[in-house]
């Protein structure tokens, strides 16, 4: 009976689809995301909900930024929300895949990552009131820099966010390497800042020689006057991006998603703290990650990227 209970297992679990997620996630409706375990004694019905959002920036200054957000999903939800930040996107993933995490808002690059290691499952994304979104990944240097285009790059120093990070590194890679055939290691040697802001403060310092970062991320950092505009120049402007994904855990009990999703897409921007940090942004939409991360999926490919789950 234990040999064919064992048979029985393994059986169920080579029949589970999952693509490129982690072992420990099914993806039975072949829409690339983790699914809802059929096991409803697996389900998360928690008390307290816990969202962080991105680690890019200074997470103290995101905390009072996503505050009155916060209440709001306390609100819809009924429960207590917990703002919970992060200080490396690892961090982030291993929250989530652990059961600390329940709502997050992912970086461009690493929602696969997500996806396929933490079980993330992103329905939602900041747009503009008139539904557009997205933002580009631009190369800078400092203002009196002699390097003017990104094939001045060969043989310098340039800095990048993190492996995962989308503009930070998955995409300059790539376009550095199709547009004009320079490779890291081989004809500049890369470092990494860490965040997006340590790189723009960095090359406004004149600390990094040239740096790939989210011009969105600049256009905040410049309209807090965290950094002065004209010690920076641009030198490459890449098409548009979809921006930080929102998902959370996919074993929460599905009605405190769907109350998760009603908060997020019921929130009134109007005078709030995420309009003013997020100057062009009006509503969420509703996302998919199989369609809006196909593009980012691909840089993956170009650059090698599989999402192994450490």
């Amino acid at each position: 009976m234990m040999g064919l209970g064992m048979a029985v297992s393994v059986q169920a679990q080579e029949e589970c689809p999952r693509g490129t997620l982690d072992k420990q996630y099914c993806d039975r409706n072949g829409d690339l995301v983790a699914d809802l375990p059929l096991d409803e004694s697996k389900w998360v019905d928690p008390k307290t909900i816990i969202f962080s959002y991105t680690p890019v920036e200074d997470p103290a200054v995101y905390a009072k930024v996503w505050d009155g957000f916060i209440r709001h999903m306390a609100e819809v939800t009924g429960r207590k929300v917990v703002f919970f930040p992060v200080q490396s996107y690892a961090a982030q993933y291993e929250a989530m895949r652990s059961g600390r995490l329940h709502i997050a808002g992912v970086n461009t690059g690493g929602n696969p990552v997500a996806v396929s290691c933490a079980g993330l499952v992103p329905f939602a994304m900041m747009a503009s009131k008139d539904g557009s979104f997205g933002y580009e990944m631009e190369i800078i240097v400092p203002a009196a820099s002699d390097i003017q285009s990104p094939a001045d790059i060969k043989g310098r120093t340039m800095a990048f966010t993190s492996p995962t990070s989308n503009s930070g590194f998955k995409a300059p890679s790539a376009l550095l390497k199709s547009e004009f055939g320079l490779v890291a290691e081989r004809d500049f040697k890369p470092t990494f800042s860490g965040k997006h802001d340590n790189s723009i403060l960095g090359v406004a310092n004149k600390d990094y020689e040239v740096a790939a970062i989210a011009n969105s991320v600049l256009n905040r950092m410049i309209t807090r006057n965290a950094v002065d505009p004209s010690k920076i120049r641009s030198i490459y402007k890449s098409a548009t991006f979809p921006t930080t994904g929102y998902g959370h855990a996919h074993n929460l009990h599905p009605m405190v998603a769907a109350k998760i999703k009603q908060a997020f897409f019921t929130f009134p921007w109007d005078g709030s703290d995420l309009q003013k940090e997020f100057k062009k942004e009006g509503k969420f939409i509703s996302i998919h990650h199989k369609s809006d991360w196909d593009v980012i999926r691909k840089i993956d490919a170009a650059n090698g990227v599989t999402y192994d789950c450490k």
